[in-house]
């Protein structure tokens, strides 16, 4: 999972509370690069807090490196990651997602494809409500949305995470679920997708 400057890559991009997502954004990246031609750039966003003051370091202690908008900007395609949060991405995600303007303005991200990962605590914890309203501000970016066909057979015989809306995982109300076979094979699946519509857009 390269960070070379000339690389095309794709940027996996996630908030984890509990770790469940992080674990999916990893599976993801490894997707990603069974795609030859393609890194993945793995990258989360700080929480936020209700105060004005700093309160998180400008390098996390450990796991991914905080998302710059070059990240975004230079990105080949987006897969953007997030547990609930009522119906919708969580508030450190969203509140990324909302600083994007000036990309937007200049159109960066037209015609690059995009996919959207989720985690929830619950079987019916809103994860397809999550995953469509994640990809709301990537249609207003102009980007090519991607979910996942039902040509991966995992759809059809999960009995956890997994929808054509893209990835997704049943954490447990104790947030110790792990992720299933199938759940790691749909986020493969997700990575590898959009790496390989990545690679069909920079050629044409």
């Amino acid at each position: 999972m390269s960070d070379s400057v000339n690389s095309a890559y794709v940027l996996v991009l996630y908030y984890s509370r509990h770790g469940a997502t992080a674990q999916m954004a990893m599976e993801i990246a490894r997707g990603v690069e069974q795609v030859t031609g393609i890194e993945a750039r793995v990258r989360t966003v700080p929480s936020v807090s209700p105060n004005t003051e700093q309160s998180e370091p400008e390098i996390p202690a450990d796991g991914a490196l905080y998302c710059s908008l070059e990240d975004l900007q230079h990105c080949s395609g987006l897969i953007l990651g997030s547990p609930t949060r009522f119906g919708n991405m969580a508030a450190p995600l969203k509140h990324f997602i909302d600083s994007t303007s000036t990309l937007w303005l200049n159109g960066h991200l037209i015609n690059k494809p995009a996919a959207a990962f989720t985690s929830t605590g619950s079987l019916h914890g809103g994860q397809e409500a999550t995953l469509l309203t994640m990809l709301i501000p990537l249609l207003h970016h102009g980007m090519v949305l991607a979910g996942l066909p039902y040509s991966e057979d995992q759809l059809m015989t999960t009995a956890t995470g997994g929808t054509p809306y893209g990835a997704s995982h049943v954490a447990g109300s104790s947030n110790d679920n792990p992720i299933s076979t199938e759940e790691k094979q749909l986020c493969q699946a997700l990575g590898k997708r959009v790496a390989s519509l990545a690679q069909t857009l920079i050629a044409s």
